[in-house]
């Protein structure tokens, strides 16, 4: 099955550096302020030295560029591990790869790795179902809880 909308490239990679501020601003958003990425001082007491980046951090960004190769397809699982830590102030590059589609999911592989020495920070793969796969609305509707009756 080819999805209704090609991809615009089988791969997709930035360069990107993240911040002290990133780690900081992400924390504050997500509500993941563990001392490991916002705390300078307790971090360089740690077998890392330093902070390091929230993985969701890492895999947000790898989402991103993963709907520029499937624009339109949502995620339906991933498998993802680190390797080893991402520190602010380090140029990364965020990689993904088109590695196969079969039964209207297209599987991405994923890693960012350290440009300076090329060791993988995080790598693994992103499940996509593809635009034609989607449920109509009208059973979308049927899958939605009942507000009244959330906790």
């Amino acid at each position: 099955m080819t999805p209704p909308s090609e991809p615009r490239a089988a791969t997709r990679s930035i360069a990107r550096t993240l911040t002290q501020a990133d780690f900081d601003r992400f924390a504050a958003l997500s509500g993941d302020d563990n001392p490991i990425h916002v705390d300078p001082e307790f971090s360089a007491r740690t077998r890392f030295g330093r902070t390091v980046a929230h993985g969701v951090l890492l895999c947000s960004i790898l989402r991103g560029l993963a709907g520029e190769v499937l624009p339109g397809a949502r995620q339906v699982g991933q498998a993802i591990r680190f390797p080893a830590p991402t520190f602010a102030g380090e140029p990364m590059c965020f990689a993904v790869r088109l590695d196969r589609v079969a039964d209207g999911i297209a599987d991405l592989g994923v890693s960012v790795s350290r440009i300076a020495d090329g060791t993988v920070t995080c790598d693994g793969t992103m499940a996509f179902a593809l635009p034609d796969d989607d449920l109509p609305d009208d059973d979308l509707a049927d899958a939605t809880p009942d507000p009244e009756t959330l906790p």
